[in-house]
């Protein structure tokens, strides 16, 4: 009898032990992989969010940043990895573009599981002031009348303002010509210096050259207008079907456990809405987010499908 005691107390405790210790979380130190430089915005939304949510589960929370290919090499390490919950990625809107461009060994869509989307913000349409359109529709009329004359830069061939001016030509029947530059700190000071005409560019480090002079601001990406820039209108307000929305997010290899994704969803999700980390992305010109994962799904799945299709249309060859 005691035998068959300690016999049905050791199955159960085998049966047991692995539910114990998936309900452990975290038990050592999570990667946060930021898949560009030290720097930007993506590194630095990383390293808002890291500390008070690593004090929060009581784990440090390592920023890791592997530049590389537009963003592709840390997503495909990320994508790759166990999924543990112990390897998770910060990725802007910039991921879906890249994932529509590049071949990948994972799919950008279903092959990650989305964790929370922490804000959404615009890009501006930037001009050198040496051009004398004042608004959205005088640069299209300008832009017809120099077909191919006029160029912009992008961030690197497959980023968001790559693909974004892209669809812009499309949709308004203009011949801008891609100036591709190493980042979007390059492309910016590329149309400060007047190397290149126009580019969609990063809102906060847009707004001091907006102030001194030194570029125009022509609109915003987004269907609303940014309180930043309150007078500086919707591109749709003069291109109705037009939109690029940036925004940042999070996601990990597909098949987390669902206790983990939720953890981390609630706990990214109660932080950006807190009053203070409110007026801190606000003064990004972000809106915080921080709702379901289906949220995040919905945006990188709407993106990549919106990016292959600009592709498509546009005659832009997927790099291998």
């Amino acid at each position: 009898m005691r035998t068959a005691l300690l016999l049905v107390a050791a199955i159960l405790a085998s049966v047991l032990a692995p539910t114990a210790a998936a309900q452990k979380y975290p038990t050592k130190p999570i990667r946060l992989i930021v898949p560009f430089s030290p720097g930007g915005g993506t590194d630095i939304m990383s390293r808002l969010l890291s500390i008070p949510v690593g004090e929060s589960i009581g784990e440090t929370v390592v920023v890791d940043n592997r530049p590389g290919a537009g963003g592709s090499l840390g997503a495909e390490l990320a994508a790759l990895a166990p999924p543990d919950g112990y390897t998770i990625i910060m990725v802007s809107s910039s991921y879906t573009a890249s994932g529509a461009y590049r071949k990948l060994p994972y799919d950008p869509v279903d092959g990650i599981t989305p964790i929370v989307l922490i804000g959404t913000t615009g890009l501006i349409m930037s001009i050198n002031p040496s051009i004398p359109a004042k608004s959205v529709s005088e640069f299209i009329a300008y832009a017809k009348a120099r077909p191919g004359k006029l160029n912009y830069a992008s961030a690197g061939t497959g980023a968001v303002n790559n693909l974004g001016t892209e669809y812009f030509n499309l949709l308004t029947g203009t011949n801008l010509v891609h100036v591709p530059f190493r980042g979007g700190g390059p492309a910016l000071r590329g149309v400060i210096g007047g190397e290149v005409h126009m580019s969609f560019t990063s809102l906060v480090p847009t707004l001091p050259h907006v102030k001194s002079g030194r570029l125009r601001a022509l609109a915003i990406t987004t269907p609303k207008r940014s309180p930043l820039l309150p007078d500086v209108p919707s591109v749709s307000e003069t291109v109705p079907a037009f939109e690029v929305t940036h925004w940042y997010g999070m996601w990990g290899p597909k098949g987390m456990p669902k206790s983990v994704v939720a953890l981390w969803n609630k706990e990214i999700g109660s932080l950006v809405q807190t009053p203070k980390m409110k007026r801190r992305l606000r003064n990004e010109g972000l809106e915080p987010a921080g709702g379901p994962p289906s949220q995040m799904y919905g945006f990188v799945k709407r993106d990549v499908n919106k990016w292959r299709g600009v592709m498509k249309r546009a005659n832009i060859q997927q790099a291998r």
